[in-house]
C-alpha cells in the first residue's frame, strides 16, 4: 500500500471523479467528522460498498488535506566529506523532520549538492533555527530554502 506522498499526484476537478470516489470522500469526511463512527456506516449511508471505500481511501484526498502537509525543498552546497550527509540527516531527524526525497550530485573538485524534500508537519523547532542548524557544519558551504508547502 502506497503512503501519502508517494506515486505521481494529479489535481482533478471534482466533477471528473466517479460516483464511487465522491461517495469515498463523503464517507471519509463522515468519519473524520465523528458524524459515524464506523467504516460501514458511514459506507451504508452514502451508498457505497466496503470494498469500493477501501480501493480508493488510500488513493483520492481532498486537496486540502495535501495542502495541510508541510514540505519544505532545501539544496545544500557542502564540502565533500566522509559521514557528512549522515551528520545532516541526524539534524533533520533531531528536529523531528520525515525525509520524502533525498538527491546528492557525484562531487566535483571536492564539493557536492545536496536537495532534501522534508514534511516538517511535525517539526519541533522554527523554521529559521532550523536552516541555522543545518547551515552549521563547518563542510556546509551554503543552505538554500527552495519551496515550502509550510502553512
Amino acid at each position: 500500500m502506497k503512503q501519502l506522498g508517494e506515486g505521481q499526484f494529479y489535481l482533478v476537478r471534482e466533477d471528473v471523479l466517479t460516483e464511487s470516489m465522491l461517495k469515498m470522500l463523503e464517507a471519509k469526511r463522515l468519519l473524520a467528522s465523528g458524524e459515524e463512527s464506523t467504516i460501514q456506516d458511514a459506507t451504508k449511508r452514502v451508498g457505497l460498498s466496503r470494498s469500493a471505500f477501501y480501493k480508493y481511501r488510500d488513493t483520492v484526498y481532498p486537496f486540502e488535506s495535501i495542502a495541510r502537509e508541510r514540505i519544505l525543498t532545501i539544496f545544500i552546497q557542502l564540502e565533500d566529506r566522509k559521514g557528512s550527509l549522515a551528520t545532516l540527516l541526524g539534524i533533520v531527524s533531531e528536529s523531528k523532520c520525515n525525509v520524502l526525497t533525498i538527491h546528492q550530485t557525484i562531487p566535483v573538485q571536492a564539493r557536492a549538492n545536496i536537495t532534501l524534500s522534508l514534511d516538517v508537519t511535525e517539526m519541533t523547532i522554527k523554521m529559521e533555527e532550523f536552516l541555522q542548524r543545518l547551515k552549521s557544519p563547518d563542510f556546509v558551504d551554503s543552505v538554500i530554502l527552495i519551496s515550502s508547502g509550510a502553512l
